[in-house]
């Protein structure tokens, strides 16, 4: 049994992951919160201290840390005696605390791909770049590290692999559906960290088709479906973390992922990229500073997790799946709809965040019990999806499956 939980990360998923770490801190014992901005860790302790979060009397302490250092991580992890380290900062720490990890012996979770700050959309499959360079030593010194293990990515693998292992003879696609039919009241702002979901949109969108990597331009291509609860929705085709790894450990021929944007969003966005000022690279301004356009306008943008309190709405993210089972054409779409104002009331923050932040606590109770501590890295669809969803199920984040049998709760 692994317990004692350092989450690393302040911002809206952090938040929910605290409070639902509190609320199974039976099983998984200490609670610790750090991020380079202690004062917002120690807003999180608050907060789930003022909600009554936590199930039984135990630790939940806030620290300062830069996740970058590396020594300084490792020290924290021994202080705090965690066994199991949830990273919900930045995409730009995950190696770092992944090193950590390794030298200390702890569990790794994570909710996205590691990124270089120099550089946006790398050559496919993002994981071979820098996190599965480490699956060797993962499994020689025995660490369990579970990537991706948010919504997308994260349950959205779970769908997918059980789609192809319980209701397939034969998988041809995997068409991953993101959509927020909710609304923030904002003139315009992003739902994480804007900088992190800038630079998803700015670059190339990849995609794999008929067994090969497809390079496309955001809004390039879209399309219209009609979803239970959110009815009719646009989406457009965007790269995504998990469709490099679906593509190589799923032997599907077809896997994309599509996002909902409003033409709101997305007028304001082609003005932001088209004046340059969603670059990564610094420049300089007429009196001599160096800036980083994309790290001004963040700067600018409302923080996400002040969006919070007056977020109205749901979503609908899921994975519709076609192929042939016993000869005949198959389509199923397994799915999941949050609600803002549910969330916002269960914990303080809106549902993007929600969604994100529920599924690595249930992986963490997963590798709490011993059913996913692997003693080596894997992405989510590598693991036994049935306990992972059921634990879902219980825990704020219910499943569905609509196919040729209707429309109802999926359970295992």
């Amino acid at each position: 049994m692994k317990k004692n939980v350092l989450i690393i990360g302040a911002g809206g998923v952090a938040q929910v992951v605290a409070h639902k770490c509190a609320q199974h801190n039976d099983v998984l014992g200490n609670i610790h919160i750090a991020s380079r901005t202690v004062e917002k860790c120690q807003q999180i302790v608050d907060s789930v201290r003022e909600k009554g979060s936590l199930k039984v009397a135990g630790e939940l302490q806030a620290h300062a840390l830069d996740a970058l250092d590396i020594e300084a991580t490792k020290a924290l992890i021994d202080k705090t005696q965690s066994q199991l380290v949830i990273n919900v900062g930045s995409a730009f720490i995950n190696m770092s605390v992944l090193q950590a990890c390794i030298e200390t012996g702890a569990a790794y979770l994570d909710t996205a791909i590691h990124e270089d700050p120099t550089k946006i959309c790398e050559n496919p499959p993002w994981y071979a770049n820098y996190e599965w360079k480490r699956k060797a030593i993962c499994e020689e010194k025995g660490i369990t590290a579970i990537l991706g293990a948010g919504f997308d990515p994260g349950v959205v693998n779970a769908y997918a692999a059980v789609a192809v292992n319980e209701y397939f003879d034969s998988v041809d696609s995997i068409d991953i559906i993101d959509i927020n039919a909710g609304s923030h009241g904002r003139y315009f702002a992003t739902n994480f960290d804007p900088e992190i979901n800038f630079r998803e949109f700015t670059g190339r969108v990849w995609s794999w088709q008929n067994n090969e990597w497809v390079q496309n331009q955001m809004f390039e291509h879209k399309r219209t479906d009609d979803l239970p609860v959110v009815g009719m929705q646009t989406s457009y085709m965007t790269g995504h973390d998990e469709v490099h790894s679906l593509s190589q450990n799923l032997g599907v021929p077809n896997v994309r992922f599509w996002m909902g944007f409003g033409e709101h969003y997305i007028n304001v966005f082609t003005v932001l990229k088209n004046l340059g000022l969603l670059s990564e690279q610094p420049v300089k301004t007429a009196e001599g500073l160096e800036v980083v356009p994309l790290k001004v306008v963040k700067a600018v943008l409302p923080d996400p997790s002040s969006l919070a309190p007056d977020y109205t709405g749901k979503t609908c993210i899921g994975d519709q799946v076609k192929g042939k089972k016993d000869g005949k054409d198959k389509e199923v779409f397994i799915y999941n709809v949050a609600d803002h104002a549910d969330a916002y009331a269960e914990v303080g923050s809106q549902g993007i965040s929600y969604t994100a932040g529920v599924p690595p606590v249930a992986a963490a109770l997963l590798i709490a019990s011993g059913e996913w501590d692997v003693k080596k890295m894997a992405n989510i669809e590598e693991l036994d999806p049935k306990p992972f969803i059921n634990l879902l199920n219980e825990m704020g984040l219910p499943t569905r499956i609509k196919d040729e049998q209707g429309d109802r709760p999926l359970s295992f």
